[in-house]
């Protein structure tokens, strides 16, 4: 058999590693199914890669509708009925793009994404996901749970202020603030996980929950063990990163458009 020798060159060793650094950085921001690119901004970060080329995740367990109503634990942001005939959980990082997307708070940032994001306001095909699944809430048609897990390493102070405004009835207030622009850049360039700005996310939450009861809800701690708590109910639901949705027990693991989901919904409100 010939022997086939391969020759590698500086410059190709170059462009491999540059590639090899590019898809990796692009598993920083979140978890999307389509080629995507949020092109830098003054006040964005860059956004790269394809879903479909990522790492293998484990074998994801039997998710049962026993365990998704179990979220209905007087614990987790949960709201509606859990006897609802559709019960939908998102498991979110607000500081990550692609759940930013699928919020469709934020269409700045969708329109950068690619045409694929693109909100159907905007002259795209992109239906939000999050604003439908409330809709069916609020109708009485469904019911809801949000979930934190990290997916972009800068969210978890807004976990914490949507655990505050949940327990004064208020989660969707601040969750709607908080997926904005605005939104994102706080807490990816000023608040982070930074407990010492408490008085900048209140500020910025005031119209939602109030200055004083959000900052001193925030600076008590009282949620600060609830991260790893929603975590490892995540990773018990076959996490593998941020958006990750549940229509009943189907799994969309990525910033869907609603119409993909639309058709499984539908059969279950039959």
């Amino acid at each position: 058999m010939e022997e086939i020798t391969i020759k590698i060159n500086k410059t190709t060793m170059f462009v491999v590693a540059g590639v090899i650094v590019g898809l990796a950085l692009g598993y920083t921001g979140g978890v999307y199914r389509t080629n995507a690119k949020i092109e830098k901004q003054p006040t964005q970060e860059v956004v790269t890669g394809n879903q479909n080329t990522e790492t293998q995740q484990p074998t994801a367990p039997n998710v049962t509708m026993d365990q998704i109503k179990g979220l209905y634990n007087g614990k987790n942001v949960a709201l509606g009925n859990k006897n609802s005939k559709v019960v939908f959980v998102e498991i979110s990082d607000p500081s990550c793009p692609y759940c930013q997307i699928a919020s469709g708070k934020n269409p700045t940032l969708n329109q950068q994404a690619g045409s694929q994001f693109t909100l159907v306001a905007d002259g795209g095909t992109y239906v939000a996901p999050v604003p439908e699944m409330k809709k069916l809430v609020d109708q009485g048609k469904a019911g809801y749970v949000w979930i934190y897990a990290n997916g972009h390493g800068s969210g978890e102070m807004g976990a914490k202020a949507l655990y505050c405004a949940n327990e004064k009835g208020k989660f969707w207030q601040a969750h709607d603030l908080l997926m904005t622009s605005d939104g994102y850049n706080l807490l990816n360039n000023t608040v982070k996980n930074d407990k010492t700005k408490s008085a900048d996310l209140a500020n910025f939450l005031k119209s939602a929950v109030g200055y004083d009861d959000m900052k001193n809800c925030l600076d008590s701690g009282k949620y600060d063990a609830r991260l790893a708590e929603d975590t490892n109910t995540a990773n018990s639901l076959g996490f593998g990163g941020t958006p990750d949705f549940f229509v009943n027990t189907s799994n969309f693991e990525g910033a869907y458009s609603y119409t993909d989901m639309k058709s499984v919904v539908e059969a279950a409100l039959k």
